[in-house]
């Protein structure tokens, strides 16, 4: 896989993912080690997710990682805190700012599905008009 590759996977993974609870301008650089070599970042400002190929120096987390495990966390297919917890991926910084990596699967999840087309209602046929039976009133009885 190339850097291209890494990087457009990342950006399509994460397009659409609900960024509205983190309030201030966030910077993660992700430098990508072995296959698909190459650092880019990914930042949240203004209610937005941009995923770009280039360093980012004035970041708030700093984050090291295959290839493999980056795209993993960002299609929601690896828990990012496990990935954290068991070395394969090494951060540093503000980790509290890379807390919506975490709730990205999640978050996508949960979005509702696009609605089909709303297919056109069948014509129906007038009901037939039914037809029930008088019933006579009830003979009260008098009580003594």
């Amino acid at each position: 896989m190339t850097y291209e590759e890494v990087v457009s996977k990342v950006r399509e993974a994460l397009t659409g993912v609900d960024v509205s609870s983190v309030s201030e301008h966030t910077a993660i650089q992700v430098n990508v080690t072995g296959e698909g070599e190459g650092a880019f970042y990914i930042e949240v400002q203004d209610g937005k997710v941009n995923v770009e190929p280039y360093d980012y120096f004035d970041r708030d987390v700093l984050i090291y990682a295959s290839a493999e495990d980056i795209i993993g966390v960002a299609e929601g297919k690896v828990d990012v805190v496990n990935a954290y917890l068991t070395g394969k991926i090494v951060a540093e910084g503000d980790l509290r700012k890379a807390e919506f990596l975490k709730n990205a699967s999640k978050e996508k999840a949960a979005a509702p599905a696009k609605k089909a087309a709303a297919k056109k209602p069948a014509t129906k046929k007038p009901a037939a008009k039914k037809t029930t039976a008088k019933k006579a009133p009830a003979k009260k009885t008098a009580k003594k």
